[in-house]
């Protein structure tokens, strides 16, 4: 059995897992709100110099594997460790410059640094940088993509990436060719939270009734005709006038903001949705109100496991 740890280090929540390579098989996890950005704002108050900066990173990760170990009957000492993410980021524990586009689906041309153990942190590390085209960047997804990506399909895929900055990835004959960012998920938190519209609106996590449906669907259509700024502010008014209920509006909002995402998307175009479960229920049911019938699931936890098998079956002979 060989296993490694598997750190998914983004803004906001650090993900540690313990993982046996040879079938992907997750043994534990911890997960916190220790981000690279609460990290990065502990490290400016450290006020310690800059080439210190890898080692104070290094602490407060081997301060999380040891809540690890706490979980398992096992000792993560001397394991390698895989991290994607912020990590590679100016404000994560080494600036790694982005891989341009093309790059492989197989994950063996990205950027990426072995950091070799030390008696203070008895894990090497291999650091995965992000990818960028001439206007537009990502971290983390780069993984997220190699790992659900099947070598095998030549066929022109589009895989769509949902979140707080959906990505859709351009992907032909075994190279990720480009892709684009779409701020849908922090324009909705925006919208929700902080504008006016916060007051119309009610939380629902599923489309389980008529209702919801329907307002969502409706949102999806509108995407296509109406100006956004404009359709946007009919959930305030969809509210005054009693049209919806306040969870129905949820939906409205969320099916006009995904439905202008999406809606470039040619209809006879292979999708992949790389997300959760509760996300997968709403972007497939705007796929299909835009009449997008090829369309294929993974798990972005599953995505982001596999990645990190790749890289360390490609670095192993380095790393241990």
């Amino acid at each position: 059995m060989q296993k490694f740890i598997s750190v998914d280090w983004g803004t906001s929540v650090l993900r540690i897992r313990l993982v046996d390579a040879n079938n992907m098989q997750v043994l534990a996890e911890v997960t916190n709100c220790m981000g690279i950005s609460p990290t990065f704002d502990l490290w400016k108050q450290s006020g310690k110099p800059e080439d210190e900066r890898l080692s104070f990173y290094q602490k407060i990760l081997i301060e999380e594997i040891k809540k690890l170990n706490e979980t398992i009957n096992f000792q993560t000492n001397n394991l390698p460790i895989i991290i994607s993410g912020m990590a590679s980021s100016n404000i994560g524990m080494r600036n790694l410059p982005y891989k341009e586009c093309p790059f492989s689906t197989n994950g063996n041309d990205l950027n990426v640094e072995i950091i070799e153990a030390t008696n203070n942190c008895k894990h090497s590390i291999l650091l995965v940088s992000g990818a960028r085209t001439d206007n537009d960047v990502m971290r983390g997804e780069e993984t997220q993509l190699i790992g659900s990506i099947d070598n095998s399909e030549k066929e022109e895929q589009v895989f769509i990436l949902p979140g707080t900055h959906s990505k859709h990835a351009q992907v032909k004959n075994s190279k990720v060719a480009g892709f684009k960012t779409y701020m849908t998920g922090e324009f909705f938190e925006l919208l929700t939270k902080k504008s006016i519209l916060s007051n119309s609106v009610e939380k629902v996590d599923d489309l389980s009734n008529a209702g919801t449906l329907k307002s969502f669907e409706k949102g999806i259509e509108n995407s296509l005709h109406v100006n956004i700024l404009n359709g946007s502010f009919q959930v305030r008014t969809n509210d005054l006038f009693k049209k919806l209920s306040k969870q129905e509006n949820y939906c409205y909002l969320s099916g006009l903001l995904i439905g202008t995402e999406l809606k470039e998307l040619n209809p006879h175009t292979s999708c992949t949705i790389v997300c959760d479960e509760m996300i997968r229920k709403f972007y497939n049911a705007a796929l299909r109100k835009l009449n997008i019938t090829k369309v294929k699931y993974f798990e972005a936890v599953n995505a982001v496991i596999k990645g990190h098998c790749i890289f360390f079956n490609l670095y192993k002979s380095k790393l241990i």
